[in-house]
């Protein structure tokens, strides 16, 4: 089952309330998502990645995650 763009963002949005969130992609299997949020603040890159990884809740876990491919942006805002 394909995952939408909309559905990808109300996801991280539940973890990440006051993020500012992008997310594009239409074929409902390979999405981009950019994430600003303080939560990442003193964070490495692979730290902010897991977090939002974790707030996928399994979509791409296994042969049978709904999302095949994310192309993720993550950062602390300015």
């Amino acid at each position: 089952m394909a995952i939408y763009a909309h559905e990808l963002e109300e996801l991280l949005r539940q973890s990440f309330p006051n993020a500012q969130i992008t997310v594009q992609g239409d074929d409902g299997v390979h999405m981009s998502a950019v994430v600003i949020d303080e939560s990442f603040r003193g964070k490495n890159r692979v730290e902010q990645q897991r977090m939002v990884y974790a707030a996928l809740k399994g979509k791409m876990d296994g042969p049978n995650g709904e999302l095949h491919a994310l192309a993720l942006t993550t950062k602390a805002p300015d």
